[in-house]
């Protein structure tokens, strides 16, 4: 059962905000709807949104105005919490960048962390949820984020071109495995298997990569203090050529990792998804 929390009107569309029990993570969750205008008169299609550590569902909606874009192209925005909340794992709350706040959208196998699962959440239990709403065409998406959401775009898009029409991302983890945030959370969910780290790792997907064709968009601020040690996208447009593959990375002059960057280019990651779900 889904339960609306809280509305509200934004550029002639709405901002709702809903709770349900997510039988994949074993507690409620929360979850964010922009519905533009359009949805009034036909379905429409949607962009997900996956946001970085520390954040929820609200970041998104609340710091970036991606509102004004999305109801200019009828597109409705999915914006899911980051991690599974409330389940009391010990040392859940320990560190910002693991356990609340910081799933990295991944399908734990380290037993402590098994409900860690917010891959299956992206991929098969929020799009069964959100089918019950007739105002938004969930066969058609495409996805987006920001930091390890954008880590989470890159991959599931990746692994999923069936599902989703587009990529893009702002200031992505690219290379996770050899970086430290990735090598802290995938030895805690994943284990010391390294070689089972590759399936979450957005450049060496792009490598085996055999799917139809896509252009992936990616902007990082020059100033962003993540940009050499965490996040690595130049490691992953590096990977590209040679595969169906196009990494457009846009290095944006003097701007950092937060929302005040992403509200900047937050219209352009809009219409890259517009374009492609409305050429679909």
């Amino acid at each position: 059962m889904v339960q609306e929390l809280k509305a509200a009107k934004i550029f002639g569309g709405w901002n709702r905000r809903y709770k349900h029990k997510s039988d994949v993570l074993g507690c409620d969750m929360t979850f964010t709807v922009f519905y533009p205008p359009a949805c009034e008169s036909s379905p429409v299609p949607v962009l997900y949104f996956l946001s970085g550590l520390t954040c929820t569902d609200e970041n998104v909606t609340t710091k970036s105005g991606i509102q004004r874009k999305a109801a200019e192209e009828g597109i409705a925005i999915i914006a899911p919490d980051t991690s599974p909340r409330g389940l009391k794992i010990e040392g859940d709350s320990d560190s910002w960048d693991f356990g609340e706040g910081a799933g990295f959208y991944l399908n734990a196998t380290q037993p402590k962390w098994k409900q860690y699962r917010m891959y299956d959440y992206i991929i098969k239990e929020l799009p069964s949820i959100l089918k019950q709403f007739k105002e938004l065409n969930i066969a058609e998406a495409s996805i987006t984020g920001h930091s390890m959401g954008g880590h989470g775009a890159l991959t599931i898009g990746l692994k999923h071109p069936d599902l989703f029409k587009s990529i893009s991302a702002f200031s992505p983890i690219s290379n996770p495995i050899s970086v430290p945030w990735g090598q802290k959370a995938f030895s805690g969910y994943l284990g010391d298997d390294k070689e089972s780290w590759r399936q979450y790792d957005a450049t060496e997907l792009v490598k085996g990569y055999k799917g139809p064709s896509r252009k992936i968009l990616i902007d990082v601020g020059t100033k962003d203090d993540f940009l050499e040690n965490q996040l690595k996208p130049d490691v992953l447009a590096k990977a590209a050529p040679g595969t169906p593959v196009s990494v457009d990375l846009r290095l944006q002059d003097g701007y950092d990792h937060s929302y005040f960057f992403i509200s900047t280019f937050i219209d352009d990651h809009v219409s890259h998804a517009a374009k492609a779900l409305k050429s679909s």
